[in-house]
């Protein structure tokens, strides 16, 4: 394999997971290329991009090393402005634990209120109706594997690693965590921009609403 800067165009790529695969201009075999071989980059990549890159072999697979978004690399900052920069990091460290803390939207109190109270109702009917209190069970231990999964998910994001596919967020949030899921939305700020996600979660909480409206409807016309 020749070395040297390559160029293509990024024909695949999956956001979510992180990787994609590039077509040389040369019309050769695609090439593999993982998010965190992109570097000084200023957007996250997007199919059509042209990526330079250098070509590596690895385990029988090409990969893209030390690969950079043509249009879309950030710019080496001059000395001056590096020591400027390191100024004001030395300056601005003693404040790194308020800024970490305001980024984080307060608890969603009031919505978590609301959105759980129907079926919490459903859920105290059902309990003195069967002496079944697997839902209480289940509600807290799914919200806060959904709240734990949310955060390492959004953690992945921002180092740029591969992601916790979005299935398995829904199917724990299907599975009773919807509650921890939307906590986790609304207080770390993640998958509330994206449109289709925020349909399919919704969905899931409608399932849920529906289910206990059906069972409070059930269960009265059983008693009657």
């Amino acid at each position: 394999m020749k070395p040297g800067l390559r160029r293509g165009q990024l024909t695949k790529w999956k956001d979510e997971r992180g990787f994609g695969f590039i077509q040389p201009a040369d019309g050769s075999s695609e090439v593999f290329l993982h998010i965190t071989e992109l570097k000084d980059a200023s957007r996250r990549p997007a199919a059509g991009d042209t990526i330079y890159y250098y070509a590596a072999e690895q385990d029988g697979k090409v990969r893209a090393l030390n690969a950079f978004i043509l249009g879309a690399r950030l710019k080496p900052a001059s000395s001056a402005t590096q020591a400027s920069h390191a100024q004001a990091s030395h300056a601005q460290s003693g404040n790194r634990s308020s800024a970490s803390a305001d980024s984080l939207c307060p608890f969603p109190a009031l919505e978590v209120l609301l959105l759980s109270i129907f079926p919490l109702v459903g859920m105290i009917h059902f309990g003195l109706k069967t002496g079944n209190l697997l839902p209480f069970l289940l509600y807290p231990t799914f919200s806060l594997l959904s709240y734990a999964q949310y955060a390492e998910d959004k953690s992945r994001a921002k180092r740029g690693v591969w992601r916790i596919p979005e299935k398995n967020l829904i199917l724990c949030d299907l599975a009773g965590g919807w509650i921890g899921g939307f906590v986790a939305q609304r207080k770390l700020r993640h998958k509330v921009s994206k449109s289709s996600y925020q349909g399919v979660f919704w969905l899931v909480v409608g399932m849920h609403y529906i289910f206990w409206l059906g069972w409070l409807v059930a269960s009265k016309d059983l008693v009657g």
